[in-house]
């Protein structure tokens, strides 16, 4: 083959740093953008908390009710991702996201002047659809543009930013509903949705395309996704934890509070409050180890082990009442809906770019669906006994929590069957041989990975 002449090496370099824009405009003109629309997500799933009581008492709606205007969100986000996932992957997260978001502009518009249940319903419905996208579009855009072995960190910053709308929807929420009234509020969401919508439309590029790369890619579908040993493995476990998380913070966090440990209104916001700076602290911190681990030879997997156990502990402690402030359970229950950078990093190494934003939302689907189920479950479960004074008994939510934890106890055992086997395997290697080296019986007790069906390529350098 012909030398390369140094007239080629320097095109070469020059048609490579067209294709790699600077940090810098990467993080004005991409990750800005796009955790501004993850951030209206985030306010819209949470707000529910904040002006439920509004609602239920100007409506006349009770638990059951109240749990599914506020699920609706989640099926209707839930029954999205696959579609919005197909529509990322064919014309990109730019023209995608500025389209949905004024579907929400359109569904806050309805909401805020309802006139009864069905309004508030189909409002509701129309803004988890216009946000479905938020998220799934901020990580097809991240997995485009960003280097491969830094996605677990920008993801992390991605979502911090983001879950700043569930702080938004606490303390900040409250003091704008005593001022303009829940109508109002709804106003001023209308204005942000559509000023982000424009945001993202005009300031976001269009990357570009490598018609050779695609030409010679292999078929990428969605079976390719659900047919992944490795995502049956992680998908239950993601899903059971995030789901729960995000159902419980954004709903029922509010009326424990105010059923079992007897806090009024003002109390109640600020302890949501502290948990919504916990989730935007843990997203990053999350995004932070996960990148450290990830540079010393360690697996993500392990980190999501490791926050699934400790979910599964702070409700138990919520359950049983166990004699520790709640703040502390209900900040980790709060933290743990962060661990979707872990996720999304994993689905990242696991599947190709141009697969990303179908294989993300079809975790998403599990993800939002658990949601629903858990959201809505847990409503229907507490109105089976008879509310006192509008406040539901205690053995009601330890009920409709125990259920949902005793599932994730399931979710956990399934993911940790492959480390199981293996450490029982190595087991019986350290008694057959006790003068194996203690370094290679400490490596093998990692969590093991099946072999990838799709090899994930190399993202550009940083």
């Amino acid at each position: 083959m012909a030398p390369t002449s140094r007239a080629e090496f320097v095109g070469e370099a020059q048609a490579s740093q067209k294709r790699s824009p600077s940090k810098w405009r990467l993080i004005l003109s991409v990750f800005l953008p796009f955790a501004a629309g993850y951030y209206l997500s985030y306010l819209f799933r949470t707000i529910n908390a904040a002006v439920s009581p509004a609602l239920a008492s100007g409506f006349g709606l009770d638990a059951a009710n109240t749990g599914l205007l506020a699920s609706i969100y989640f099926l209707v986000f839930a029954g999205a991702q696959i579609p919005i996932g197909v529509l990322l992957d064919r014309f990109g997260p730019r023209r995608v996201q500025a389209v949905l978001l004024v579907m929400a502009v359109a569904g806050a518009t309805l909401f805020g002047t309802a006139d009864g249940f069905a309004e508030l319903l189909v409002g509701r419905a129309m803004i988890g659809l216009g946000v479905a996208g938020s998220l799934m579009a901020g990580l097809k855009a991240i997995v485009t543009w960003f280097p491969k072995e830094r996605i677990a960190l920008v993801n992390g910053c991605m979502i911090m930013l983001g879950s700043l709308g569930a702080v938004t929807a606490t303390a900040p929420t409250n003091w704008l509903l005593d001022w303009v009234g829940w109508r109002g509020l709804f106003e001023v969401l209308t204005f942000l949705t559509i000023t982000v919508a424009g945001f993202i439309y005009f300031a976001v590029p269009e990357p570009e395309v490598n018609s050779e790369e695609a030409a010679s890619s292999q078929p990428l579908t969605l079976w390719s996704v659900y047919s992944d040993r490795r995502f049956l493995r992680i998908a239950p476990l993601s899903a059971a934890c995030i789901g729960s998380s995000w159902a419980l913070q954004s709903l029922w966090a509010a009326p424990w509070l105010a059923d079992v440990e007897g806090l009024d209104r003002q109390s109640q916001m600020i302890q949501l409050f502290i948990m919504a700076i916990g989730i935007s602290l843990a997203a990053l911190m999350l995004g932070t180890v996960a990148d450290q681990l990830r540079r010393r030879g360690i697996r993500t997997e392990l980190l999501l082990a490791i926050v699934a156990a400790l979910f599964v502990m702070a409700e138990l402690a919520l359950v049983l009442r166990t004699p520790l402030p709640s703040l502390i359970s209900w900040s980790v229950v709060s933290v743990v809906g962060a661990a979707t950078v872990l996720s999304y990093a994993m689905i990242a190494d696991y599947f190709p770019k141009e697969l990303a934003a179908r294989a993300n939302g079809a975790l998403n689907l599990l993800h939002f669906g658990w949601a629903f189920v858990v959201q809505y479950g847990t409503g229907l479960v507490v109105g089976q006994w008879p509310a006192q004074d509008g406040h539901y008994p205690t053995v009601a939510y330890q009920v409709a929590f125990g259920l949902s934890t005793a599932l994730q106890v399931v979710a956990l055992v399934w993911f940790a069957v492959p480390w199981l086997r293996t450490v029982g395997q190595n087991l019986q290697l350290w008694f057959a041989q006790p003068r194996a080296e203690l370094g290679s019986w400490a490596g093998s007790i990692m969590l093991p990975i099946e072999e990838p069906i799709l090899e994930a390529r190399e993202g550009m350098e940083w």
